[in-house]
């Protein structure tokens, strides 16, 4: 593997469904009211797709963005970060390949839930390190709406739906743009805190039906909390010890937009300015694997990240699994 070789940031882009959904909407469907959910999660609206609408064409969309913003050659990989795949089988990702018209590159799923798009990251960056790939498109793509219980107000108002990509390139560890370093970690024994528990081996092998239940998405909301403020506060302190950041130099933290009070919650556990910690979690809730390369489309359209900055990237899912990601911010042309 050669050393000198780094995965750069070169495009970006994201898109979400047509479809808006305000928490007045929801609350015609559960017993619930905008203060409620507001107070709760700093969730004012979020989007869902329409009948028909899959992952896959989400994915696309995003990933046409991203690659417009590069520009230069099509990427010889691609990674799709998804909890929400189009099918059990095969993966998203060849048929989103095909779609953009990339050929018949190397394209595979990675399944980390909220996490999913850092570790999408590392393995694109893996490629690139070892001289494997040269670009990689790398999305994260969500439709979490399909697999939320009806009757379950406290994840129903929590979730929505979307797509985020970004397109690295090899280059050198000391460009703007650069991935500068990683931490990724899981811990199973909570497996069933953040869970689907039908539809896979271990339902599907006892030969009984699921529960109507089982078949939708579930979480320990508590437990949940502060997992999720532990972890990612933690693995933020590990990658900011490896580049040799101080908090005081870091410029934006871009935290998996699970709801506010969590970002609030790392933020201040980093003792970092909450004012600093980009939001967009109030526009388009929790959309799992999509989360930050939404936020980062946001808040790069918006201004908030600017060339130069020092970005921290962080995130805590299913798995469970966390991760962090540092960079600097590079110039970008936005699709």
């Amino acid at each position: 593997m050669t050393t000198d070789r780094a995965a750069v940031l070169a495009g970006l882009g994201a898109w979400v469904p047509p479809r808006t959904v305000t928490n007045d909407d929801l609350s015609q469907q559960f017993d619930t009211s905008d203060e409620w959910i507001r107070s709760r999660t700093g969730i004012a609206t979020r989007h869902f797709v329409d009948p028909g609408m899959a992952t896959s064409d989400l994915a696309v969309e995003a990933g046409a963005r991203a690659l417009k913003s590069a520009g230069g050659p099509a990427p010889d990989a691609l990674v799709l970060a998804t909890t929400t795949p189009d099918r059990p089988c095969p993966g998203t990702a060849p048929d989103v390949a095909e779609r953009l018209g990339l050929g018949h590159i190397p394209a595979f799923d990675v399944s980390a839930v909220c996490t999913g798009f850092l570790y999408a990251l590392a393995t694109a960056a893996g490629l690139i390190a070892a001289g494997l790939a040269e670009r990689v498109l790398v999305i994260g793509a969500e439709s979490f709406s399909t697999i939320l219980n009806p009757e379950d107000r406290t994840t129903s108002v929590i979730f929505g739906d979307g797509a985020g990509a970004v397109v690295l390139r090899a280059g050198r560890p000391e460009e703007p743009g650069a991935l500068k370093a990683f931490d990724l970690g899981s811990d199973g024994t909570g497996v069933d805190l953040i869970t689907v528990r039908a539809g896979g081996s271990q339902q599907r092998s006892t030969g009984l039906p699921a529960a109507l239940e089982d078949t939708f998405f579930s979480m320990q909301g508590q437990q949940v909390f502060m997992q999720a403020v532990l972890r990612m506060s933690a693995s933020s302190r590990t990658v900011l010890d490896q580049v040799g950041w101080s908090v005081e130099e870091l410029d934006a933290l871009v935290g998996h937009q699970a709801n506010l009070r969590i970002l609030h919650a790392v933020a201040d556990k980093l003792k970092f300015p909450r004012e600093k910690a980009v939001v967009n979690v109030d526009k388009v809730a929790n959309t799992a694997g999509a989360s930050i390369p939404l936020a980062l489309a946001d808040a790069a359209a918006d201004g908030t990240l600017r060339p130069g900055q020092k970005v921290l990237l962080t995130a805590f899912g299913g798995g469970l699994t966390w991760g962090s990601v540092a960079l600097e911010w590079p110039e970008l042309d936005l699709a």
